[in-house]
């Protein structure tokens, strides 16, 4: 007999070799229907590979990320094998889910999938689905793996096997298909209800563009018809508010071939947003003690070196410069800037919190097929701090930090969010990591207990931590359901003794701070993509780049538009008159698009009563008031950063 562990510390025995599916049948019939793969031990398994030990069990549902990765990627498989029976001789390369569906990378040769396609690849899938074809794993030798890919004169393949050794190959199978495939996948295709192939792409392999391109097809799929139907009509709610085209009605950003792809120019309004921005986090970090710096946008070769960026992240960062027999770096980051203004100076406990914060400009090597949008650049000013402190004061700072999220959600309606703990790999120690197992484990854990001491919701990850030490990355949600990773806050306990920082203690002894490394609102690029998509470019009032426009109905009335709009600017709102010779439904038309949060349509009756006509963004017609009273209002709004 075995025992099994559940999530809430319960244990149940069961034969060797029971399933995740056969534990959950022990608990409901139901449950079992529902159940698409199992956390064994940490690691994500088939709900059908037998427990031969001793373990911990979570069953992951469709409510799990997960459930829902391990749906997708077996979709792809469904997808795949669809494909091989409208394209026989076929090659694959990898078909991962990815977030909102799967795709699968695939040579063609030299024929052509077209958007046509795609209904009778649906069609073939579902009509695959329905035959409640089992995902069978199957361990096989390396030696076998490659005769079997060999025959097949699949070079993808072959390929992907010359980094995989016996013990670590597994094939997986499902009706006529089968996939070199690590897994996990759901037990059979009868669970999948709903598909659709969303888009063809072109994807060079291994992302190399002098490799050859392959077609990519993108798709997506649920247990029910129901979901699809919800996800497509989000899927067209999402495209209204894509960041890409929001971005570009609205005059924010530009991009240019000649100044290069994801390197972003801020237009006027956009700039506007920026600086709204930094002038909350400044505001909020004055009040928190934080003490603002500004760095170099280069360094030379041995800051990195001693930093560990170098060998540990060298792939992100671009190639150096060299000037008077020295290698000079564009910073990838701006901590190694920030501890040597640590150093320059003597410290001693009483100086401890140190807090420093600066809007650092960064820049990031991203493949050109990752660049998206404001979503990922290769320029980016970053809302960035470090906190030197002492072990006992870290419980507080990190806190602390926590809370400045808090408070930023409240501000921008941020109701959805959760915090991932990115955990290190042992087995990676040396490689990934730095290598002191015994504080990364006393350094995870510190962080741990400030999470359930503060109630904040988390989930646990492996193998995503950074390489000095444990830290959380914040997925917050947008009102349409859409994940974005916005902001960091990590532990750092090894860059200190790198760059030899110390204080003086309170017994005249010496000792190395503890480094916590935040950056509250991630950089202006992702979060202003965030914002605007959140918005459905609709900003609050604080926030847009322009906050009132006057509209005179006709020229007789310009003047008087004029004088209203000098008492706007000298209340320091943003504001601008619509003096076109245009009728007023235009020119109201034309406000709204620009999602000019107020209107004051101005006439003969407003100006001999020194009045307003207000329209407001989303709510129309609010009536006429006068200009001291549209002025308290609108003032109030912007001081309090009131959300819409």
């Amino acid at each position: 007999m075995i025992n099994i562990t559940f999530p809430d510390g319960a244990v149940r025995s069961y034969e060797a070799g029971v399933t995740a599916i056969d534990i959950a049948k022990s608990i409901s019939e139901g449950l079992a229907r529902k159940v698409l793969a199992a956390n064994i031990n940490g690691q994500v398994w088939d709900a059908t590979r037998p427990i031969q030990e001793d373990a911990t069990l979570s069953l992951l549902t469709w409510d799990s990320k997960d459930g829902q990765s391990t749906f997708w990627h077996s979709t792809a498989h469904l997808m795949a094998e669809a494909v091989e029976d409208m394209y026989p001789g076929v090659k694959f390369w990898v078909g991962p889910p990815v977030e909102g569906g799967f795709y699968y990378d695939m040579d063609l040769g030299d024929r052509k999938m077209t958007e046509e396609d795609l209904q009778k690849l649906e069609k073939k899938m579902n009509e695959l689905a329905r035959q409640n074809n089992n995902y069978i794993r199957k361990e096989i030798s390396k030696k076998d793996a490659v005769a079997y890919f060999t025959e097949k004169g699949d070079e993808y393949k072959l390929d992907l096997l010359e980094n995989l050794n016996d013990g670590e190959i597994t094939f997986y199978t499902q009706g006529s298909f089968t996939d070199l495939c690590r897994g996990p996948h759901i037990p059979n295709t009868g669970l999948i209800k709903a598909v659709k192939l969303t888009n063809i792409a072109g994807a060079y392999w291994k992302g190399d563009e002098k490799n050859k391109q392959l077609t990519r097809l993108y798709g997506v799929s649920f247990p029910s018809q129901k979901q699809l139907d919800e996800h497509l009509q989000m899927l067209e709610e999402a495209k209204k508010r894509d960041h890409r085209k929001l971005g570009r009605e609205l005059g924010i950003y530009t991009m240019d071939e000649d100044v290069g792809p994801g390197l972003i120019m801020w237009m006027p309004n956009g700039t506007v947003i920026i600086e709204e921005l930094e002038k909350l986090a400044k505001e909020t970090e004055n009040a928190a003690g934080y003490k603002r710096v500004v760095t170099p946008h280069i360094a030379k070769e041995s800051m990195y070196l001693t930093s560990g960026h170098l060998p540990y992240y060298a792939d992100s960062m671009y190639p150096p410069m060299e000037m008077e027999g020295e290698k000079y770096y564009l910073k990838s980051m701006n901590c190694p800037h920030h501890h040597k203004i640590f150093a320059a100076e003597s410290k001693s406990y009483r100086d401890l919190p140190y807090r420093i914060a600066e809007y650092g400009t960064v820049y990031r090597y991203e493949q050109s097929g990752e660049l998206f949008g404001l979503m990922r650049v290769r320029c980016l000013h970053m809302n960035d701090a470090h906190i030197y402190c002492t072990k006992e004061q870290f419980n507080d700072e990190f806190r602390a930090v926590n809370d400045m999220y808090l408070k930023y959600f409240k501000i921008f309606g941020i109701d959805k969010y959760v915090m991932r703990l990115s955990l290190h790999a042992p087995e990676k120690l040396g490689v990934k990591y730095v290598n002191e197992p015994v504080l990364w484990t006393e350094t995870e854990e510190m962080v741990r207990n400030v999470l359930k001491e503060s109630n904040i919701p988390y989930v646990e990850v492996q193998d995503e931590a950074a390489f000095y030490g444990p830290k959380i990355d914040v997925q917050i949600y947008s009102v349409i359901g859409r994940e974005f990773t916005l902001a960091t806050n990590q532990v750092d306990f090894s860059q200190g003794r790198s760059f030899k920082l110390e204080y003086t203690t309170q017994d005249n002894s010496t000792d190395t701070p503890l480094i916590i490394h935040r950056a509250p609102l991630g950089t202006h690029e992702r979060f202003i993509g965030f914002l605007l998509e959140h918005y459905a470019g609709k900003l609050p009032v604080w926030l847009s780049p322009v906050q009132v426009k006057i509209l005179p109905i006709s020229d007789k009335f310009t003047e008087y538009g004029k004088t209203v709009l000098q008492e706007l600017k000298k209340a320091d709102i943003r504001a601008e008159i619509d003096d076109r010779n245009e009728k007023i439904g235009k020119k109201i038309r034309d406000t709204e698009m620009m999602k000019v949060p107020y209107m004051l349509v101005i006439g003969e009756k407003e100006m001999n009563e020194g009045k307003v006509s207000v329209r407001r963004q989303g709510k129309g017609d609010l009536g006429a008031v006068s200009i001291a009273e549209f002025l308290n209002t609108v003032s109030t709004e912007i001081k309090n950063r009131s959300s819409l």
